[in-house]
């Protein structure tokens, strides 16, 4: 499903920084432009949420684009009390945890096995910087597929608190807002998830150490040989 984009309208819209208030009435009157400057705003942290309950790409930007056109339905029923990123993050919750039910049901039918659609060679380009050295950009890379995998193991509570808090570094009373739990449920998840998260990969370290300065086969043999060869040239 794809979501259609007036790109001369997003281009105009791109420096307007309307409140919650007036971007949401301008949306219910139906301005596409305005939906647009919606969606550029808060694709990133929308996307992320998603992202972190989810844990595939692919479903998780389809979730997004069915929320976003949840919210354009609905809009005309937002309310001020709470901020539009919020509104909108329940949004999106409520389309993954759904998605996750239906999965369920079919997966108690006929188990299935989902991988990710997305290019991550396409991806990786896209994330990192253009000036890095290839050695450098591919480092990136290695870290970041290994956060990402770490992440996808934690509780989907902790994994959605340490997305929102250390990802997007939204507050704690943002993100108790934006998933409908306390303050405190905040704090002691995100305290959970990162200690989760430390001991994971510091299990990786552990493995890694070992293959430090790995002087494999090949390399020995090409090393006995260069002696052997010099020797010879030395009679």
């Amino acid at each position: 499903m794809a979501v259609s984009v007036d790109n001369a309208a997003a281009r105009e819209g791109e420096n307007v920084q309307e409140d919650d208030g007036t971007l949401a009435r301008l949306i219910a009157a139906g301005d596409r432009s305005a939906f647009v400057r919606m969606m550029r705003r808060y694709n990133r942290r929308l996307y992320r949420l998603a992202r972190a309950t989810l844990r595939d790409d692919a479903e998780a930007e389809d979730a997004l684009q069915d929320a976003y056109l949840a919210a354009f339905r609905s809009i005309g029923g937002y309310r001020e009390e709470a901020a539009l990123a919020t509104w909108l993050s329940r949004l999106v919750l409520n389309e993954c945890f759904a998605r996750q039910r239906r999965q369920a049901r079919r997966d108690n039918i006929a188990p299935m096995h989902r991988i990710s659609e997305r290019n991550e060679a396409e991806q990786d380009m896209i994330d990192t910087r253009r000036s890095a050295s290839p050695d450098e950009a591919a480092m990136r890379a290695e870290i970041r597929a290994l956060l990402e995998r770490r992440l996808d193991a934690l509780p989907e509570a902790f994994r959605l608190v340490f997305v929102l808090r250390c990802v997007e570094e939204l507050s704690v009373e943002e993100t108790a807002r934006s998933l409908g739990i306390p303050e405190a449920t905040v704090r002691s998840r995100h305290f959970r998830a990162r200690s989760l998260l430390r001991e994971s990969l510091a299990q990786d370290i552990d493995l890694a150490e070992r293959d430090v300065f790995s002087f494999g086969n090949e390399h020995c043999d090409r090393l006995v040989a260069g002696v052997l060869a010099r020797l010879d040239e030395d009679r």
